[in-house]
């Protein structure tokens, strides 16, 4: 069955740098594009970077542009996410996604806590 799990949250200090990974299974992970969502507390679930299968598009929402990147390696079925010069706003959960045919596919998410 498909599988999403994320790793590599924790705390982080405002200005510093954390990666994100999300490790796929159970799927032909080259043929779909990913996403990283994040879950605010207390705040709405916000679409955060997008990346082609091929990994040649990507896109941010406005607030992140810069400071985020996302990339994937289809050889080893993960997708990242490069998190620079956090701000406190930015403490969520975030989560990969897979949409595969109207079918969502979610990780059980990763905190990241920005805090000096």
């Amino acid at each position: 069955q498909v599988q999403l799990v994320e790793s590599g949250g924790g705390l982080v200090q405002p200005g510093g740098s954390l990666t994100l990974s999300c490790t796929a299974s159970g799927f032909d992970f080259a043929s779909y594009a990913m996403r990283w969502y994040r879950l605010p507390p207390g705040k709405a679930r916000e679409l955060v970077a997008y990346i082609s299968s091929a990994g040649d598009k990507t896109d941010f929402v406005d607030s992140v542009k810069v400071r985020f990147a996302i990339s994937r390696d289809n050889a080893k079925n993960t997708v990242t996410l490069q998190i620079d010069s956090p701000k406190p706003e930015n403490t969520a959960t975030y989560c990969c996604h897979s949409l595969q045919s109207r079918q969502s596919y979610w990780g059980e998410g990763a905190l990241v806590f920005v805090s000096s």
